[in-house]
């Protein structure tokens, strides 16, 4: 032993001779993130582009313990949060009061929108200053474009969410401690800046090398809603109308895909695994993240994609019910749908309230010989029953609580089932980022706030058309009806907080809405400590503490 010491010794020290006189032993090959010095062909390019994709789709999935999923959602006009059953992170979007520097979502959607800041930085660099082998101009520009996309997307969301920002638009080399934030309306330039080049360099709809890839109305979407936050209406109708113009989409009005001939209706069938792009015919769809099962295309999908757990009930508690594809899967409820949502919000009739859409009614369903004869039975909803079972002695009783969670309607958008993993861990499939049910919605708020309530109107009663509800008139257009109609159309689907925040309107639909404080029995969390401040996020303190030689100035009141 001691002799193979003394050899492994001896082999050290030659090695350390022969390398400490090299340069090229110091050398730094990136291999495994961007960097300038890597992307020096079309291959490098596109890979780092597509790395793009990858960490926009990474603040859906590998969030496992589901908070970005529910702060979109809860504390706003849409949602209670089921106390116990609600993620620790998420608590302070609804119970406001516990809301402070050190949130850890904050930090979480902080950090990764800088990180793809800093990417698509890199990127625009290399396109713009060095000249990547066998690629032509065009080439170039789309590139470009993509990652202008991508950077404009990331600094739509801190200027909504924070305000004033740090503005980079160089990459970084070296670490930076002094970083101050930016006038937001510097942010906001470079947002449209980067948005019009895109709508100008992007390929057209249909012409990316893949159907999920950027292309010119994903641009034109992202920038309506840019011009919505600007208060450029004008701009903003030009924007949706280039994309209901284009004649490349139209709104599902008939059945199709995968369960056309199941019972449905046009509306669902876009929410279903194999029909929700448009190579699948959701001709509404204008940017669909794709995600695949890993166990059945390598590299398919990654994280653990938790939407459908948040958002589809825990009927699954229930005795005799078991997980099924027809019940959206195994959920478990992290948020429940608020009783403005569940008996105001529809008409009568409209297909997005459909059994298909908000499952309501639940029916006993396991296949075990002791729940045989309540088999098919439905399950009561909000009433204390017993079942006597197949042996004729045991029971089993649903008592009111059950509402809570167990019972509580909820949005099948989400609904997602592997016979092979019943349980359900993570959940695999597409993300409808974009579609043109939203372009309408869009365009009718760009009307309203130029005085056009009959253009308004129009745009709305296409979604209410389709949907068999009753059709409104100019004099029925408010802000307050837009945001109705898309808590309707867009439920579990927008990210309603951002919405709120853009609009101004998050404290006062949250509070009138869904409430102020805690139920008298503590088993539902509302928007209990909601204050106008908070209609900002705090910036991290852990970015503040860092930041040691400027002022990173924190968001007043917290």
């Amino acid at each position: 032993m001691k002799k193979l010491l003394n050899y492994i010794g001896i082999l050290c020290v030659l090695v350390i001779a022969n390398t400490a006189c090299s340069d090229s032993f110091l050398d730094e090959n990136v291999l495994d993130r961007y960097a300038p010095e890597s992307l020096n062909d079309r291959r490098g390019v596109n890979a780092a582009t597509i790395g793009l994709h990858r960490q926009f789709i990474s603040m859906l999935t590998n969030d496992q313990d589901q908070t970005l999923q529910g702060i979109w959602h809860v504390g706003t006009d849409i949602l209670w949060a089921p106390s116990g059953r609600s993620n620790g992170d998420a608590r302070p979007y609804f119970s406001y009061s516990q809301m402070n520097s050190l949130d850890p979502a904050s930090r979480k959607i902080w950090s990764a929108l800088y990180r793809m800041i800093n990417n698509a930085n890199i990127l625009i660099y290399n396109a713009e200053n060095n000249n990547p082998a066998g690629m032509t101009d065009a080439e170039k520009d789309a590139f470009n474009a993509e990652a202008r996309f991508f950077r404009a997307h990331a600094y739509n969301m801190l200027a909504t969410l924070y305000g004033d920002v740090p503005l980079l638009t160089e990459p970084l080399t070296a670490p930076k401690t002094d970083f101050v934030r930016t006038p937001i309306n510097e942010v906001n330039a470079v947002i449209e800046q980067d948005l019009l080049f895109a709508t100008e360099f992007l390929p057209n709809a249909g012409a990316a090398s893949y159907e999920s890839r950027i292309n010119k109305m994903m641009a034109h979407q992202l920038l309506a809603e840019v011009y919505l936050r600007l208060d450029k209406p004008a701009e903003a109708e030009a924007q949706a109308s280039a994309i209901i113009n284009s004649g490349r989409y139209s709104l599902v009005n008939q059945r199709y895909g995968v369960n056309a001939s199941e019972p449905g209706d046009p509306f669902s069938d876009m929410f279903i695994v194999g029909n929700q792009r448009r190579s699948q015919g959701n001709t509404e769809g204008i940017w669909v993240a794709e995600l695949e099962n890993p166990a059945d295309v390598a590299n398919g999908g990654f994280g653990a994609p938790q939407q459908r757990r948040v958002w589809v009930g825990g009927y699954y508690d229930i005795p005799g019910m078991e997980p099924t594809d027809s019940l959206g899967g195994r959920g478990i409820a992290r948020v429940r749908l608020n009783n403005w949502v569940l008996y105001g919000l529809y008409d009568d009739g409209d297909m997005r309230n459909s059994e298909y859409n908000i499952k309501r009614k639940l029916y006993f369903n396991n296949s075990g010989s002791a729940y045989d004869n309540i088999r098919g039975q439905e399950v009561p909803y909000g009433v204390s029953s017993e079942f006597t079972l197949a042996n004729g002695t045991d029971v089993i009783r649903i008592f009111p609580a059950d509402t809570i969670w167990r019972m509580a309607p909820y949005s099948m958008k989400w609904r997602q089932y592997d016979s092979r993993d019943p349980f359900g861990y993570a959940m695999w499939k597409d993300f409808i980022v974009m579609r043109l049910g939203e372009t309408y919605l869009l365009r009718a708020e760009a009307r309203l706030l130029k005085g056009d309530l009959a253009g308004a109107a129009n745009d709305i009663n296409m979604l209410r058309q389709r949907a068999n509800a009753p059709l409104v008139t100019a004099a029925d257009i408010t802000l307050d009806f837009i945001l109705d109609e898309r808590a309707r159309e867009l439920l579990a689907e927008e990210n309603r907080r951002m919405t709120l925040v853009r609009t101004g309107t998050l404290v006062e639909r949250a509070k009138r809405l869904t409430g102020t404080a805690p139920l008298a029995n503590g088993e539902i969390e509302t928007t209990d400590g909601l204050q106008n401040f908070h209609m900002k996020m705090p910036i991290p303190q852990s970015e503040i503490d860092l930041n040691k030689d400027a002022e990173l100035k924190q968001n007043d009141g917290y």
